[in-house]
């Protein structure tokens, strides 16, 4: 089931939203972890439709619309959570002794 495997990234964008809150929120920063939200919700509709299919539907997934549910929706879910993570904690990386 990828629904739950992809349920459990959900949560983990989530958890990230709330570490990015409380560190923009102590430097002052934009709150670009909002966009982490987006990218739990994007991913959410897809599990959900996933979901749907798998149990109700039982569609063909070979046509475009459901390969942009299926794939694509994660796709930019991910790609969007790891350009808000890279803003907000990339200078972790800078850090030098």
């Amino acid at each position: 089931m990828q629904a739950i495997g992809q349920l459990g990234i959900v949560f983990a964008l989530i958890v990230l939203a709330q570490l990015s809150k409380q560190l923009g929120m102590m430097t002052h920063a934009k709150p670009y972890y909002r966009g982490f939200y987006v990218a739990a919700a994007l991913l959410l509709v897809s599990s959900a439709v996933r979901l749907l299919n798998d149990f109700l539907l039982r569609q063909d997934t070979s046509q475009i619309g459901w390969v942009i549910l299926y794939d694509g929706l994660p796709a930019i879910a991910i790609s969007l959570g790891v350009v808000v993570a890279w803003r907000y904690w990339s200078w972790l990386l800078a850090e030098r002794d």
